[in-house]
């Protein structure tokens, strides 16, 4: 008899610490799609701070550019809203807006080149390609936390864990339709 009640103990211990294992496993994968979800507010907000000076500087060369600006001030707002916001469909389609707004930009700065051949600009031009780099791997970084956590919240026997540690899927940082090719620029 206290052979048997020792078994059952250590069989209900062993599932006690089964059960935090996977709560804890569950949460910590939910934090690191969290994190890596913030790393893509961190590097929007980076993009959205440079490109006033990029407009600034493009400003100077090419004034009669008025819609170009105003698109892309428009583009800042938005992506700043978004970044407040957790929803990562409206954070893509902010960073899509800014992306062709950037895209036009460019456009106008290749029509002068004094502009092009100004320091200001080129180091302008460089940290915001750095900036593109990083954003790049923030989004590949939060896909992979966000597939780390869906395997788990979908897998036998984390599943079972996933409500009690209040951990659901979570969406991919996709391109919102439409946005997947290279946007087109003409004036």
């Amino acid at each position: 008899m206290l052979i048997a009640l020792g078994v059952v103990g250590a069989l209900v211990l062993g599932l006690i610490a089964f059960a935090i294992t996977g709560f804890n496993k569950l949460r910590t994968a939910d934090i690191a799609a969290q994190e890596a979800l913030g790393g893509i507010d961190v590097q929007l907000t980076r993009r959205a701070d440079l490109i006033p000076n990029l407009v600034e500087t493009v400003k100077g060369y090419a004034s009669h550019e008025s819609g170009v600006f105003e698109a892309v001030t428009a583009a800042r707002a938005g992506l700043q809203q978004a970044a407040a916001s957790g929803d990562v469909a409206e954070k893509a389609a902010a960073d899509a807006a800014m992306q062709q707004a950037l895209v036009r930009v460019n456009a106008v700065a290749e029509a002068y080149p004094d502009l092009k051949a100004s320091a200001n600009f080129q180091d302008l031009q460089k940290q915001l390609a750095d900036t593109e780099n990083q954003l790049s791997f923030a989004r590949q970084y939060y896909n992979d936390a966000v597939a780390t956590l869906n395997k788990l919240v979908q897998t036998i026997p984390w599943m079972f864990f996933s409500a009690m540690a209040g951990v659901k899927a979570r969406k991919f940082y996709d391109a919102p339709s439409g946005h997947e090719e290279a946007p087109k620029v003409q004036f």
